[in-house]
């Protein structure tokens, strides 16, 4: 268990408006004179002085003012990452996890902090099994049998411990204050509301918080968590070592032992496995960073137990093998596709928590493994899919195709995405998730936050012929997809990004950096272009404004889905300024800022 260290003499504050007076509660009440106001999103700003892009305009606002006050990048993700688990509780907060990838000014060197969940020491690999076949996979969700112990809380702590300036008390009272006043409801919140009300309903402590009077929160209503922000209140008194050996964390153990089922409810809800001294062992040790040159840039990702840094790093060695001289947008996007096709049979026959299995990572992320694979890449012909996992074993002398085919589970589609840089040239690329939207539905009962389903990243069964990578076991994290990811171009930054989306994640980042570098896009355009995901499956998934005729010609087949991802990045213009970036649409579109903007 890590220990916080005591706070450093540099203190920054943020000038967020303090809480209403008279207000008691979680509670939803329509927007009047003087409580909070809906902030306008602004998908690209540019300027100086520091830069802050995640998916909720308050969130942004609370990250650029600890920057504007003099705190460093990484204050600044724990501050917007905190605001994200009040405004975006379905997607991210203390229940969760994530991989936190930092770009260090001062020494020139990449850092990740792995914050993934693990699992309960009495996991065994048959643990969604029952009576010889697979728990339905909703059923699965929605249960204490899938909570993993939370890594986030202890993700801040180690963040601000070795690279910030701010006591996590500090980092934390923004978001206090912001849970504490309310925010203003939109239509994302209430439609993701609305998509699991009736699930919530079925948890007697979720019902409570997120259905106050019976019903979805309203747009245009403020939306209040003080149980959440007396969670915060406590954690800045005593540390985050009340979510893992204190009263907080009592409460989660409980929680996930003994669910709180609605009397009315019509669903089986299972018990989990977590006990107290899980969450005690719990840490969220340092990784190496992936990295692959690519293009003359070098490419850093988080190495397992997230997939996204293998798997975005040998797609884009397989794309520069392919295309050594670059192409055209259909022979791009051709490559791209069968690129990604490849990295994920290998994804899935080799990826899962390093600490447990052997993952042979250099391998994959080797040029000659990349080439050996590259010579697979038809340029007049899609490849028949899924494709097969290769070998990589060192031995790389003609084009191989082997194993057996494994298809992965896919992951929820709940998560999200935040970049920050400061004045100093510090860079923070963080992807934050409960796992589905709504996490495991439950609520600890008076604190304020949902619990993760992270568990169900494992692999129900084995999908791999006896070797899988990712089928439960004690203590083990299970495979993420996430990719926070930052480029540096001659040893500086020159982007950071990543996005939500469960296992398009790794094709949202991989297709954004096509976008920017094969294309010659701007990041704003990248970002915006309409997206394509191949994941090693028959199909490619495509959303409606994708053009799939040239591609549709080389012998892709395609199914539509409304959206793919939902990124922010950051990049460094040629001139030092830095450009923030949102999306646009997807999912409401996004919220980036700049501390002082420019032309």
């Amino acid at each position: 268990m890590h220990t916080p260290r005591r706070p450093v003499s540099v203190v920054v504050t943020t000038a967020v408006p303090l809480a209403l007076a008279g207000l008691v509660g979680t509670a939803v009440a329509p927007a009047a004179t003087g409580a909070p106001r809906q902030i306008e999103k602004v998908p690209v700003a540019e300027g100086t002085g520091g830069a802050v892009a995640t998916v909720d305009a308050d969130a942004t606002r609370i990250g650029l003012d600890v920057l504007r006050k003099g705190g460093n990048a990484v204050d600044a993700a724990v501050a917007s990452a905190a605001a994200l688990g009040v405004t975006e509780p379905y997607s991210a907060g203390i229940g969760g996890g994530g991989f936190f990838v930092y770009y260090e000014a001062a020494t020139g060197e990449v850092h990740t902090i792995d914050g993934r969940e693990t699992a309960p020491q009495a996991m065994q690999s048959d643990a969604f099994v029952e009576d010889g076949a697979p728990i339905p996979f909703g059923e699965a969700v929605s249960s204490g049998l899938s909570v993993g112990v939370p890594g986030t809380p202890e993700t801040w702590d180690v963040a601000l411990e070795e690279w910030g300036t701010l006591s996590l008390a500090r980092a934390l009272k923004p978001a206090t204050q912001l849970a504490r006043r309310g925010f203003v409801v939109d239509e994302t919140f209430e439609s993701q509301t609305a998509s699991n009300a009736a699930r919530f309903d079925d948890f007697t402590s979720t019902a409570e918080l997120f259905l106050p009077g019976g019903a979805p929160p309203e747009p245009g209503t403020i939306f209040r968590n003080r149980d959440l922000a007396a969670t915060y209140d406590l954690m800045a008194r005593r540390g985050v070592d009340v979510l893992y050996t204190g009263e907080v964390a009592d409460d989660i153990v409980s929680t996930v032992q003994d669910p709180p089922v609605a009397a009315t409810a019509g669903r089986e809800v299972r018990s989990g496995l977590m006990t107290a001294a899980d969450l005690a062992a719990y840490e969220a040790p340092f990784r190496e960073p992936t990295q692959v040159t690519y293009r003359g840039l070098d490419v850093y990702g988080m190495a397992p137990p997230s997939s996204g840094g293998s798997t975005v790093g040998e797609a884009l060695n397989i794309i520069e093998a392919a295309l050594p001289d670059g192409g055209t947008e259909t022979e791009v996007l051709h490559t791209y596709l069968e690129a990604s096709a490849l990295a994920f049979a290998d994804r899935n026959r080799y990826v899962g928590d390093p600490d447990v299995v052997d993952v042979p990572l250099a391998e994959l992320l080797s040029q000659d493994f990349a080439d050996e694979r590259a010579c697979l890449v038809d340029p007049t012909q899609a490849l028949a899919k899924p494709v097969a996992p290769g070998e990589p074993d060192g031995s790389y002398d003609a084009c191989e195709g082997t194993g057996e085919v494994g298809l992965a589970q896919q992951p929820g589609q709940s998560t999200t995405h935040l970049t920050t840089a400061d004045r100093w040239g510090n860079v923070v690329a963080y992807t934050l998730t409960i796992e589905a939207t709504g996490g495991s539905g439950i609520v600890v009962p008076d604190r304020g936050f949902l619990l993760n389903n992270e568990l169900t990243d494992f692999n129900f069964t084995d999908t791999q012929g006896g070797v899988d990578p990712n089928l439960p076991g004690p203590g083990k994290r299970p495979r993420s997809s996430m990719a926070p990811t930052i480029v540096l171009q001659d040893g500086e930054p020159l982007m950071a990004l990543g996005s939500p989306g469960g296992s398009t994640i790794i094709t949202t980042v991989l297709q954004t950096l096509v976008n920017r570098v094969e294309l010659g896009m701007t990041l704003p355009e990248a970002v915006a272009a309409p997206r394509a995901s191949q994941r090693n499956t028959v199909n490619v998934s495509a959303e409606p404004d994708f053009d799939r005729t040239a591609l549709s010609a080389l012998g892709h087949t395609f199914s539509s889905t409304a959206e793919i991802g939902a990124a922010t990045g950051i990049e460094v213009l040629p001139d030092g300024r830095l450009q923030a970036v949102a999306e646009p649409v997807r999912r409401g579109g996004g919220s980036a800022g700049v501390v002082e903007a420019t032309p």
